[in-house]
């Protein structure tokens, strides 16, 4: 498997850029590695394995779901939702993986501690490089609240 770091420019580029091309306008004001990572809203993604594993986490969701780097990188993203939640979860990832991308995603999800939270206007959409490969999915939120 190969490991990011929190500020891997290709990554970052390929979530841009796919954000772009589905959604029609841009991520943020400016898309450079440090301005995503460092972003006031969650940006997160995993890659495109059967049983996907998070690959890319700024620093607030980092910090909204109580993970270090290492952490996170070797993390299903499915554990990030309580069993309970994890069908519709797979729901939604199913009609992302069909429609490219989802703008008004609500849902509940579990920090490592055992925070549940809710978010609410998710955008997830599909990670396709410049060569039409799909390489795994990306969520952002800036709207969230304790449970």
């Amino acid at each position: 498997m190969n490991f990011l770091v929190p500020t891997d420019a290709k990554h970052v580029k390929l979530m841009a850029d796919s954000f772009q091309r589905l959604l029609g306008y841009a991520i943020a004001q400016t898309v450079e590695n440090e301005d995503l990572y460092h972003a006031p809203f969650a940006l997160l993604s995993h890659n495109a394995e059967a049983d996907p594993i998070f690959n890319y986490a700024n620093a607030q969701a980092l910090a909204l779901f109580e993970l270090n780097w290492d952490e996170l990188i070797h993390l299903p993203s499915r554990l990030s939702a309580e069993p309970v939640n994890q069908e519709e979860r797979a729901r939604l990832l199913a009609q992302v993986t069909a429609d490219g991308f989802i703008d008004n995603y609500q849902g509940v999800r579990i920090s490592k501690t055992g925070k549940r939270f809710k978010i609410s206007n998710a955008i997830v959409w599909n990670l396709v490089d410049d060569n039409g490969i799909y390489q795994g999915q990306a969520a952002c939120f800036s709207d969230w609240e304790f449970l």
